[in-house]
């Protein structure tokens, strides 16, 4: 039988995987889209109308690492780990909040296109770069803490 602290660190590994879906699909259509005309570029951001649903998977990606540290709190290292992950969920929010919601703002979600479109592109692209990386090391952090307490299950 699965303790407790098992079926959170299912919850967090499945939830950060969800969370690197959308971050993948940025970061790996990033060159393709970076040298994008104007028109083109507002073109192709239309495919992601909708995918504001996946800030979701993020609160339930932090929440599921901030539990985990909390029932692996006797179990330093595992603890760590989620803690860790836990981290790089947050930070992935700030640096949504700081840099990629106002873009997505000032060009009412790519609809309207302002003066400086090209720097609000950049910024959303490469800000989705980043969080592609940090969701990543979140991703991983979980799976180190899963592994930590394996011999538990």
């Amino acid at each position: 039988m699965m303790r407790p602290a098992s079926y959170l660190s299912l919850a967090a590994l499945v939830l950060a995987a969800l969370a690197l879906v959308p971050a993948g699909a940025h970061l790996f259509a990033l060159p393709n889209k970076i040298g994008l005309t104007q028109d083109d570029y507002f073109t192709v951001q239309g495919i992601y109308r909708g995918w504001s649903l996946f800030g979701i998977v993020l609160i339930g990606s932090l929440a599921a690492n901030l539990a985990l540290a909390v029932a692996l709190r006797r179990e330093r290292v595992p603890c760590l780990f989620a803690a860790a992950g836990a981290l790089l969920m947050a930070a992935v929010l700030l640096l949504f909040f700081a840099f990629i919601y106002p873009a997505n703002q000032a060009t009412a979600n790519w609809t309207a296109v302002p003066e400086n479109w090209d720097m609000l592109r950049r910024q959303w692209e490469y800000g989705h770069a980043v969080n592609a990386v940090l969701t990543f090391a979140a991703f991983i952090c979980v799976a180190a803490s899963a592994l930590g307490t394996r011999r538990e299950i």
